[in-house]
C-alpha cells in the first residue's frame, strides 16, 4: 500500500502532458492566474475576522473598560503636588 501513495516524476510528467493536451498552451496561464487569485483571496479571508467577531470583541473591550476602576492618586502624590 505504501507504493500506491508515492507519486514519481513519471506520473507528474504524464499529468502535465494530459493537462496541456486538454486545455491547450494558451489556456493554462489563464487557469494559473485564476488559481493564484483564488488562493490570495482565500488567505485574506482567513486573516480578517468575521463581523460578529469584531462586534463581540468591541463589546468585550467596552465591558472591560467599564469594570476597571479609575486609578486614584495616592496620598503621597497629592501631598507632593500641594507642596509645589
Amino acid at each position: 500500500m505504501g507504493t500506491l501513495c508515492m507519486i514519481g516524476a513519471t506520473e507528474i510528467i504524464v499529468v502535465c502532458v494530459l493537462v496541456l493536451l486538454l486545455f491547450g498552451g494558451k489556456k493554462i496561464p489563464e487557469l494559473m492566474k485564476g488559481l493564484g487569485q483564488g488562493v490570495r483571496s482565500f488567505k485574506t479571508a482567513m486573516n480578517e475576522p468575521l463581523p460578529d467577531e469584531q462586534q463581540r470583541e468591541q463589546e468585550w473591550r467596552n465591558q472591560q473598560a467599564q469594570q476597571q476602576p479609575q486609578p486614584q492618586p495616592d496620598q503621597a502624590t497629592q501631598n507632593e503636588s500641594e507642596q509645589r
